[in-house]
C-alpha cells in the first residue's frame, strides 16, 4: 500500500440501549471533531427490530455529519440485522465470530456500497475466511461482550501478518492507550479505539491523534 495513512475507528460499549443515546451522540460528536475518525462500530443490544431502528437513526447523525461510516452490530440478534441497518440509515453491518456462511449470505444481501465488516478472529485461518467471503475489512483485537479482550501481542502480531499480505484493509483495535504506539506501527488502515480510549474520563481522542500523525510524518 503506498502513502499509508491510519485512521480511527471508534467502537462503542456492548449492548448499547435506548437510554444511552443521547449521552453516546454527545460523545460521538466530540470525539469526531477531535480525530480523523472514519468509521463508528456501534454495538447496541438485542431489542425488537422496530426499537433498533429507532436507536440507529437517533445515533446515525453523530458519526454521518461528519463523513465516518456506521456501522451496527447487535448480539444475539435472532431477527434481520440487514434489514435494521438498511431502514435505520447505516452504513453496513459488523459480525463477530460469524457462523459458516453466514458472511457470504451477508454480502450477497447487502446493496452496493454497504459496507460489512468481521472481527474475533484469533486464529489466521478465521480471518482468511473472513477476507474470502467478501468482507470490506477485518478486525482483530477489541473487547468482546464478556469483557474479554485477546493477548495485546497476538493483536498486533496478526495486524502485521495481515497488512504484510492481504489488500482487504484490517482495523487493529486498541483498548488500552499503551497499545497505540505499537498498533499503528503495524500499518492497519484503521486503529480501533475501544470506548474508554474515546468517551469518558480521561479519553483523549486528540492525543491519540497526535500519536497516529507524528508516527506517519
Amino acid at each position: 500500500m503506498s502513502d499509508p495513512h491510519t485512521r480511527l475507528a471508534l467502537l462503542s460499549p456492548h449492548r448499547v440501549e435506548a437510554a444511552q443515546a443521547d449521552a453516546l451522540a454527545d460523545a460521538l460528536t466530540a470525539a469526531c471533531a477531535a480525530g480523523d475518525v472514519a468509521a463508528v462500530i456501534l454495538r447496541l443490544a438485542s431489542a425488537d427490530e422496530r426499537s433498533l431502528v429507532n436507536l440507529v437513526k437517533r445515533l446515525a447523525p453523530a458519526a454521518q455529519s461528519t463523513g465516518a461510516a456506521l456501522v451496527i452490530s447487535v448480539s444475539d440478534f435472532a431477527g434481520d440485522v440487514v434489514s435494521v441497518a438498511a431502514r435505520g440509515g447505516a452504513d453496513g453491518v459488523h459480525i463477530d465470530k460469524a457462523r459458516d456462511g453466514v458472511l457470504r449470505e451477508l454480502r450477497s444481501r447487502l446493496s452496493e456500497g454497504r459496507i460489512l465488516g468481521a472481527g474475533g478472529h484469533e486464529q489466521k485461518h478465521a480471518a482468511m475466511e473472513a477476507g474470502e467471503a467478501g468482507v470490506d475489512y477485518v478486525m482483530f483485537g477489541g473487547l468482546y461482550a464478556d469483557g474479554f479482550a485477546p493477548d495485546a501481542e497476538t493483536v498486533q502480531e496478526r495486524a502485521e501478518w495481515w497488512v504484510e499480505i492481504f489488500e482487504t484493509p484490517c482495523i487493529a483495535v486498541a483498548h488500552d492507550r499503551a497499545q497505540v504506539d505499537g498498533l499503528v506501527a503495524t500499518g492497519a488502515e484503521f486503529l480501533g479505539l475501544e470506548s474508554a480510549l474515546w468517551m469518558g474520563e480521561g479519553a483523549d481522542v486528540a492525543a491519540i491523534q497526535a500519536t497516529v500523525t507524528a508516527a506517519e510524518a
